[in-house]
């Protein structure tokens, strides 16, 4: 019922990739994790972000980022901004969320990848520290290397990314409650919580009608 589209170079996603999880579990629904890659939903149909990086109003970027502290105080997260590697290339660690799925650690890794870049300033475009967050959930590093290069895996997350850009997404995380009720951000999952309960309610009174 929950689809939740998610690129590990996101603080906001990494709140919402937190707080979904028990989220799910209350409501008794599973997630179905969809690794894209921001920066193509940005270059295709929201190119406004790298506007307002550039040059966005200096009193709203500080909310901003008072905005995130209050955000991850609440979640019980630490989150620092990157001083060093802003943006950053997380190509690979989201073609590694595709290739651990099927073997249920895509949860695992990408929370180590959350936390190694938004927590320790981690590059997490580099192959060495991808390899020490491979080891530390349990996967073998070369594998790992070797798995992210193979076509298919790059063809999936090209399809995710496509897939979200056509289905109306323009950031990360895009959230969708059965199939088409859009969702974004990490401070919408009330909103999601009340659509998964209507979906339901209304899923109940069919089966008895």
């Amino acid at each position: 019922m929950i689809e939740f589209f998610f690129d590990c170079s996101s603080p906001w996603t990494w709140l919402a990739f937190h707080n979904i999880q028990p989220l799910a579990r209350e409501l008794g629904v599973d997630v179905q994790w969809r690794p894209v890659l921001v920066g193509g939903i940005f270059n295709a149909v929201n190119p406004g972000v790298y506007e307002f990086r550039e040059r966005g109003a200096p009193a709203k970027k500080a909310y901003q980022l008072k905005d995130l502290q209050d955000w991850a105080r609440l979640a019980g997260l630490e989150i620092v901004f990157p001083p060093t590697v802003f943006p950053v290339n997380s190509v690979k660690a989201m073609r590694g969320c595709i290739l651990l799925e099927p073997e249920g650690k895509l949860v695992p890794f990408a929370s180590a990848v959350f936390e190694a870049y938004w927590a320790h300033d981690r590059d997490i475009s580099q192959d060495d520290v991808l390899a020490d967050l491979c080891r530390r959930v349990g996967v073998d590093p070369q594998r790992f290397h070797e798995g992210i290069a193979r076509p298919e895996i790059k063809a999936r997350l090209k399809a995710n990314t496509d897939e979200v850009i056509a289905r109306g997404g323009f950031g990360s995380p895009t959230i969708y409650v059965g199939g088409d009720d859009m969702y974004f951000g990490n401070d919408r999952l009330a909103l999601v919580r009340e659509a998964v309960l209507r979906r339901k309610l209304g899923n109940r009174e069919e089966t008895r009608c």
